[in-house]
């Protein structure tokens, strides 16, 4: 709800006091050029306030922010930015945390966002979502997994670490609309001892918030990753993937598992017209870098 005191995006550049993001601004193009899509920044939680820096601060972590090239903030005309509505413009930049959740045998767990929600629905993500004022990273993206997944995991039952930032806007390009809402999401990554069978056992999901789940391995999620949002010419199936990927739907109370094809997690954002049933692209961003903490143990 609108009402509800939210965390907002703040930013201090060359040790400048931190001020509060407008909605507008990009937060990338703060601290850079315009043309670029990515930089190392400095980030932490500060009084109540997601704070983004170029240089440390206590209590900060240094990470990667990046958004995708066809950024709707990055391209935003003057004279769009002053068509915004008022309460638009008024928003300031919220913070959310996502959860990337590791099982034991290396799977990797993403929902479907209900076709019902506001925002990029139909679409595959980590669960997630705000961040409450007083909370921290870890504690939100734990409560928003409890309260997506019905899972909740205990201090001792994981491990974790920050993975990086994305600039995140809805709609996710200008062909769609003005943007509505303006985001930077913190990835995270939590790794579990349990398989995912353990983990799964402990689910009641959220029907409301989520329509279905899956659990994806390394060869699955490594090709997901490679597709690219924005791109002219989309990349083909596969060939080494199966036809089809299991998960389960969720339906008027019951949970069903059936199949969808693997096509469909391969699908790209289309340039123009309606959205499609996709991994987002800010979930492509983190998959990648949760691959490259693979790596190491890869022969």
């Amino acid at each position: 709800m609108e009402s509800v005191r939210r965390v907002l995006v703040h930013l201090s550049k060359e040790n400048s006091r931190p001020q509060r993001a407008k909605f507008q601004q990009s937060i990338i193009g703060h601290f850079c050029a315009a043309s670029k899509d990515s930089l190392m920044v400095n980030c932490g939680l500060n009084q109540h306030q997601f704070l983004i820096s170029d240089t440390e601060f206590a209590g900060s972590r240094q990470v990667l922010l990046q958004r995708p090239p066809f950024c709707p903030i990055k391209h935003l005309s003057d004279a769009q930015a002053a068509s915004l509505p008022a309460e638009t413009r008024d928003r300031g930049v919220d913070v959310g945390v996502a959860v990337l959740l590791q099982s034991a045998c290396r799977n990797v767990l993403l929902t479907r966002r209900s076709r019902n929600l506001s925002i990029f629905p139909n679409l595959w993500v980590p669960p997630g979502g705000h961040i409450e004022p007083g909370e921290q990273l870890l504690d939100a993206g734990l409560r928003e997994l409890q309260e997506e997944t019905g899972l909740c995991l205990q201090d001792g039952e994981f491990s974790w670490q920050m993975l990086a930032l994305w600039e995140s806007v809805y709609p996710p390009m200008l062909s769609r609309g003005l943007p509505k809402r303006h985001h930077v999401v913190v990835y995270l990554l939590l790794l579990s001892p349990e398989s995912h069978q353990q983990l799964q056992m402990r689910f009641k999901p959220d029907e409301a918030e989520v329509s279905a789940y899956t659990w994806l391995e390394p060869q699955v999620l490594a090709s997901v990753a490679a597709t690219e949002d924005g791109a002219r010419d989309a990349k083909k199936v596969a060939e080494d993937l199966p036809p089809v990927l299991r998960i389960t739907e969720l339906r008027h109370g019951s949970a069903k598992t059936t199949t969808i094809p693997s096509a469909t997690f391969l699908n790209t954002a289309p340039l123009q017209g309606e959205d499609v049933e996709r991994v987002s692209t800010g979930t492509k961003f983190a998959l990648r870098l949760w691959l490259d903490t693979l790596a190491p143990h890869t022969e």
